[in-house]
């Protein structure tokens, strides 16, 4: 009964996307995006969150309202570093946000502090070799495990894109625009690969270089992995 209460919530919020206005947070979920402000954010990049000092994280802290804003209910990044992310820290979760990118545009969603679930352009020239043209929403960074998405799901570049992810263990569940992209594939630890991705960290809104626009961010924890589906 759970399960279809759930997925219930999601296709219902799903259907509300890509409207004018910011959606409205659905039952279950809370929103990241506070208001006008960035509250709930720090900064960081790509690094073992086991290493980060004090003396480092307060450097990104400074730097995150040089390179983001909020502007309309959207969450809007210039190209340049620090990555926005949550200071809360989240075990079992689920996720659900819009996104957006130029033409050539690259980005992602880290996991837990760890890389990542893939956002591109699939016609961009110079990531073509890079696997460009698969398609956004795949575990990029894995090795051993599935790094590219079961199907090509992305709108088209300055659209707004729907994507669902879930995490429970060390197993992650991408939706991208209706689609099932990734389907329960472990994420691999990108920092020590001989263990398993960390029990619990933060989401990372990466930036790569182009303007990124995230809207609609709402996040749920699981609380017991595998109560829920």
């Amino acid at each position: 009964m759970r399960f279809f209460q759930i997925l219930a919530i999601v296709l219902s919020f799903s259907g509300t996307l890509l409207g004018d206005e910011p959606s409205v947070c659905p039952p279950g979920f809370e929103p990241l995006i506070q208001g006008d402000t960035l509250a709930g954010w720090k900064g960081g990049s790509t690094a073992d969150p086991r290493s980060i000092s004090a003396e480092q994280q307060a450097k990104w802290d400074a730097e995150v309202p040089k390179h983001w804003r909020i502007e309309n209910g959207e969450l809007v990044n210039d190209g340049q570093e620090p990555h926005l992310v949550t200071t809360q820290e989240f075990g079992n979760f689920e996720l659900l946000l819009e996104w957006k990118l130029p033409a050539n545009g690259d980005s992602g969603i880290y996991l837990r502090g760890c890389p990542q679930v893939q956002l591109w352009d699939p016609n961009s020239e110079a990531s073509r070799k890079h696997g460009a043209a698969k398609g956004s929403g795949g575990l990029w960074n894995n090795e051993k495990h599935e790094r590219f998405p079961l199907v090509l799901a992305d709108r088209p570049t300055g659209e707004w894109n729907t994507m669902r992810i879930r995490m429970v263990g060390p197993l992650v569940h991408v939706e991208l625009n209706g689609q099932v992209v990734v389907d329960n594939l472990v994420l691999e630890n990108y920092f020590d690969r001989a263990i398993p991705v960390f029990d619990r960290g933060a989401i990372h809104l990466q930036t790569h270089g182009s303007e990124t626009r995230f809207r609609n961010l709402f996040v749920r924890e699981i609380e017991a992995e595998g109560k829920e589906n």
